[in-house]
């Protein structure tokens, strides 16, 4: 597993109203829900950058505005046979 380390500016974390802890888990999550929705991971890859269960994952898309299933036919006959 990779480790990497993030500078955040003071004002960031204050203007987002979490605590650093919370910081911790929001900035993988927007990151695997922004890497999903530009298509660079699937759901199931997005869900482990985020450490949540892709169940989990694909509830928290709408919060963000981001389309569930903006998969074609041939990918989601695909995703389905790898359930």
């Amino acid at each position: 597993m990779y480790q990497i380390i993030l500078s955040l500016p003071e004002e960031a974390a204050l203007a987002l109203h979490l605590s650093p802890e919370q910081l911790a888990q929001e900035i993988p999550l927007a990151a695997a829900i922004k890497l999903y929705e530009l298509g660079k991971l699937s759901s199931g890859a997005a869900a482990n950058l985020a450490g949540i269960p892709r169940s989990v994952f694909l509830s928290k898309l709408a919060d963000y505005g981001v389309n569930t299933f903006h998969l074609s036919k041939s990918e989601l006959i695909e995703d389905l046979a790898n359930a």
